[in-house]
């Protein structure tokens, strides 16, 4: 958690340690003019693609995303916990680690609800060895062929029947009551408290630190829902987190593959017999995030597995697009579509591990399943069938990252259509054209991002260009947006601390409201194409369009205030130079 050091000294902390060093110590960098590269820790390529940068004090992969600082590399590298980290750094950079009364917390402490849901996890792995009514669960989970020592492994329980077991054994206090319903394991309606998980099947959701964040618990009775999750909470966001990734990689640090399944039950069958390295989504289809989790695991390859019906099919498809904006061909996605009414854990009881993995050995690779699925109802005999799959292919083949894998794309979409590709044009993209692609590719995005997003991802690459926006008026203050606290609090930190680090700029927002906004701005990609002389005046545009936004919202405001009340002396004067300056500032129309 930050708030057990203040931001001040995790500040200093990134400033005293070199980055470099600690990335060096487990990856093979070699130096690339200002830059140090290498082979990417979080994903399996042959071409480097990971860049240290030492006056950044930066990491950033081109090829799956990956990108932080010191602390977030080891967090990521070594899966150690926030605060394992900040102490490994403070030990070698020699900083005395400051007192409990120095922290200043920021945001909610998550440690009462981790404390909380593995008590729970506890109390349910107990109640299936010892509650008079867990043998039906005891039976299930048997019928389905599972050992004791996988459930103890996946840390299986029950959850008796009634209203309050949890309850009368967590809750005894207002305050207890009030944290389980926080933790997701209470319901208040009506003004009474209840355990929402009753007579089920208990299957504990850990992060990849094994922290138990929630939980999914499956009903034993007839009824609805069959599977019923936790809510999302502090700690428990379902479209980030893979149910089994934790347990995949404790039974291998290096797994073979990665298989993505739909349910807890598969999962854990999978392990029973052989195959202890898939992973499911918790009830939601394929997320992005989930994607990016799935690439830094370091295996090979992944799997996605569906069932063999249409509803399989579609769902595969929608995994398919999720995937094409992180798919570079360094790490193989394959998508292995089941027999009609098979799904994994019937099928590897059916057939075993070895038939089971043959199966995933011959699954068909993303660029196969994308022309398939494309082709499969066009008649490519026909100049409109070939047509159709090329207005069809080109918006799907632009999501994937401008490399080799896109251009080989591109040149089969050639040879099916008889349209020759640029790819195909061009005798292999030398070095210098791969660049000019990334810096268009960089261009594209930044240019997708609003004046305010582009200003803050500026800064944040590069706080010494604050005074480039501060030289402007800041007319764009008057702007309702979040945003306009998140650029006045960069340029206040940048004030109180002149040399601040990108790194530790970007450390003062983690575990806070912006921290997603400011992980995403923070990616190197978005600025790759802008030469070091060109960001200041990015700024400096950005910001004056910003503030043509902020004069009209702000002559709008006063001009709306004079015709209802009238303004006051120092507000008339105020819309006069808010009328000036909006003339001054407004872009000049050619004469014809």
């Amino acid at each position: 958690m930050a708030g057990q050091f203040p931001p001040d000294f995790r500040a200093r902390l990134l400033e005293r340690i070199e980055i470099a060093e600690v990335v060096g110590a487990r990856v093979q960098l070699k130096k690339a003019g200002g830059l140090l590269k290498g082979l990417c820790p979080f994903h399996t390529e042959k071409t480097p693609s990971f860049v240290v940068t030492p006056s950044r004090q930066t990491y950033h992969c081109f090829g799956c995303g990956a990108h932080g600082n010191a602390i977030d590399f080891l967090i990521e590298h070594d899966r150690l916990g926030f605060r394992e980290a900040v102490e490994e750094l403070a030990q070698q950079a020699g900083l005395e680690l400051p007192s409990e009364a120095d922290a200043a917390p920021a945001g909610p402490d998550p440690r009462p609800l981790y404390l909380l849901l593995e008590q729970a996890a506890a109390l349910f792995q107990q109640q299936l060895r010892e509650h008079p009514q867990a043998r039906r669960a005891v039976d299930y989970l048997r019928g389905r062929g599972l050992s004791g020592e996988v459930a103890a492994r996946f840390g299986l329980g029950f959850a008796p029947p009634g209203w309050d077991f949890l309850l009368k054994q967590l809750g005894q206090h207002p305050d207890a009551q009030t944290l389980l319903e926080r933790a997701g394991l209470v319901i208040e309606r009506d003004g009474r408290r209840y355990d929402r998980f009753r007579n089920r099947v208990m299957f504990p959701i850990r992060d990849r630190r094994g922290r138990v964040i929630g939980f999914g618990g499956r009903l034993l009775d007839d009824g609805e829902p069959k599977y019923l999750n936790s809510p999302e909470n502090l700690v428990f966001h379902k479209g980030r987190e893979l149910y089994g990734l934790f347990e995949a990689q404790q039974a291998n640090r290096q797994p073979p593959r990665l298989l993505v399944v739909e349910g807890y039950m598969d999962v854990i069958a999978l392990a029973q017999f052989g195959v202890p390295y898939a992973v499911a989504t918790l009830g939601t289809a394929t997320t992005p995030e989930h994607l990016t989790r799935l690439l830094r695991s370091a295996a090979p390859e992944l799997v996605f597995c569906f069932d063999g019906d249409r509803a399989g099919r579609d769902a595969a498809w929608k995994a398919l697009k999720i995937a094409l904006p992180q798919a570079t061909g360094q790490t193989p996605i394959r998508f292995l579509l089941l027999p009609e009414g098979e799904d994994p854990d019937s099928l590897i009881r059916q057939e075993g591990a070895g038939p089971f993995e043959q199966r995933m050995e011959q699954a068909m690779l993303l660029s196969d399943f994308l022309f398939e699925h494309l082709t499969a109802e066009r008649d490519l005999g026909s100049d409109e069938g070939r047509a159709s799959l090329d207005a069809a292919a080109r918006p799907l083949l632009n999501k994937v990252p401008v490399g080799t894998f896109r251009d080989l794309l591109e040149q089969r979409l050639a040879k099916l259509t008889g349209v020759a590709s640029s790819a195909r044009q061009r005798q292999g993209p030398s070095r210098t054209q791969g660049r000019i692609q990334r810096q268009a590719q960089g261009r594209t995005q930044l240019t997708q991002l609003n004046p305010m997003r582009r200003a803050i991802a500026l800064l944040l690459d590069d706080p010494t260009l604050a005074p480039h926006a501060l030289a402007e008026p800041g007319d764009w203050r008057e702007i309702d947006s979040p945003g306009v606290r998140l650029l006045e609090e960069l340029l206040e930190v940048i004030g109180e601390r002149p040399g601040i680090s990108s790194a530790a700029l970007r450390e003062h927002w983690r575990e806070r409201d912006q921290a997603t906004i400011v992980d995403r701005l923070s990616n190197s990609a978005l600025l790759a194409h802008i030469p070091p002389e060109g960001k200041g005046e990015e700024l400096a545009g950005a910001i004056r369009r910003l503030n043509r936004d902020g004069l009209l919202i702000l002559r709008q405001r006063l001009l709306s205030k004079a015709s209802s009340e009238g303004l006051t002396a120092e507000e008339r004067t105020q819309l006069q130079r808010s009328l000036n300056r909006a003339a001054h500032t407004a872009p000049q129309q050619t004469k014809k």
